[in-house]
């Protein structure tokens, strides 16, 4: 079995770094056989030398080996690329085409970047990692492959799972062993090694003197975070290395091609208190919500009730206007009226914490779009035009009414509240709540 030094040599992979070194051990150990390979790790990591080292160590290395870059390939050519077509499939397949996995047969195949495989193409890849069996776009003939696949992502899988944007049983079929490269701030030992390297191969390649940084450069360029891993510092030797006329680079001119660091990787302090206060007060509020629409549902009905009332009792209107005050009605105003002093109270604490105010959105437009509207409503339900003349005798109180009707209904359903308020036309919860106002 070959070292782990030999193949870094072999590769040109560059460091000592104890996880990178763990990494290719394991992609030597699996090369000999035949089961599915999953490399993670950020972008620029260098996640295509591990199927490299696979495939060059394995029993298929005089077979083909097959990079395809799944992000690469729009998602309405993708099968075809993959599995083939047929001529006639669709529109511009003027002749039959051979697929990857078909040309690869007997060799290795790497997906790079497979977490961007639609979800239809992932389900025939799980065909051929099940039992090598493939169909082409536009064929009903199965074919068989004999492949080797290795494939390779930087975004979290999990997650994506979770999204539903990746199929779970394809992953645990991809990721029989996974290989997770360690990004290169996590290698703080190789990065000077890496940039020496690079500034060598380009000071050949331009035909130049080699750049070389000062000791305040080299570690300035060590504690860098390196967002963009070995693709980015490579960038930054070839831009220096082409564009600088000395070849001592010092740190503030070193500085002047870095980007200042944007990501904070330092851990969060988390306010657990601030959060469960936070938790109270969502709850409080969606408690009030709750209220405040109720009694807006009760204040409708006892309008329908009070139209109801009116009608029944033949009151006409004319020419004299007269406004009638309900205590009912009263009681119910300045009970919404408390609850939403209430209301706002625990808005204003809520805001002062910066909590979202999702539920609080939704309450306000319902609110001020009805606003208007019910209280002309209200205002109309109570503005009665009476004739005097006609009623100067009648008693006039709404109260009264709904309380010989209530009277009148509980005795003719035998005291079944269910069976008088469907009478009604109100909720047993509200002629529950009228029994108990008026003592019956």
């Amino acid at each position: 079995m070959e070292s782990v030094q030999a193949t870094k040599q072999r590769f040109g992979i560059i460091g000592n770094d104890a996880t990178l070194n763990r990494c290719i051990e394991k992609a030597i150990r699996v090369a000999p056989t035949d089961i599915s390979i999953l490399v993670t790790g950020e972008s620029g990591v260098g996640k295509e030398s591990i199927p490299r080292i696979i495939h060059s160590l394995s029993h298929r290395k005089h077979g083909k080996y097959i990079a395809v870059n799944c992000g690469a390939i729009p998602e309405g050519t993708i099968d075809s690329e993959l599995f083939g077509h047929e001529k006639g499939a669709f529109t511009g397949a003027t002749q039959s085409r051979n697929g990857y996995f078909e040309v690869a047969d007997n060799g290795t195949i790497f997906l790079d970047e497979v977490g961007e495989l639609p979800l239809t193409t992932q389900v025939r890849l799980l065909r051929i990692l099940e039992n090598g069996e493939f169909i082409k776009v536009g064929s009903s003939k199965v074919q068989k492959t004999n492949i080797r696949i290795i494939a390779a992502t930087n975004v979290g899988m999990i997650e994506a799972i979770k999204k539903g944007k990746f199929r779970e049983d394809l992953y645990y079929r991809l990721s029989t062993v996974e290989i997770q490269l360690p990004a290169l701030r996590n290698r703080k030992g190789d990065i000077h090694l890496l940039f020496r390297k690079f500034a060598s191969d380009f000071a050949l390649k331009y035909k130049m003197p080699a750049i070389k940084l000062t000791q305040d450069a080299i570690e300035y360029l060590i504690h860098h975070q390196w967002q963009g891993n070995i693709r980015q510092l490579r960038n930054i030797a070839e831009q220096i290395s082409v564009l600088e006329t000395q070849r001592e680079i010092n740190t503030n001119l070193l500085a002047s091609y870095l980007p200042k660091p944007t990501h904070n990787h330092l851990p969060t302090v988390v306010n657990h208190n601030s959060q469960i206060e936070s938790n109270e007060l969502k709850r409080e509020r969606e408690v009030l919500y709750k209220i405040l629409f109720e009694m807006k549902s009760e204040l409708n009905e006892l309008r329908e009730v009070t139209k109801s009332l009116i009608k029944d009792n033949n009151i006409k209107s004319l020419q004299t206007n007269t406004r009638i005050s309900n205590s009912s009605f009263d009681g119910a105003f300045e009970e919404l009226k408390d609850n939403i002093k209430a209301y706002t109270d625990i808005n204003s604490n809520i805001n002062s914490n910066n909590i979202s105010g999702e539920h609080n959105s939704i309450f306000n437009q319902n609110l001020n779009t009805q606003n208007t509207e019910d209280n002309k409503n209200y205002s109309d339900t109570l503005t009665i035009d009476i004739e005097t003349e006609n009623l100067s005798n009648e008693t006039l109180s709404i109260q009264d009414k709904e309380l010989e009707l209530i009277e009148k209904s509980l005795q003719r359903h035998n005291g079944k509240r269910k069976a008088a308020a469907q009478e009604l036309g109100i909720s047993e919860r509200t002629l529950y709540r009228k029994i108990k106002q008026y003592g019956l």
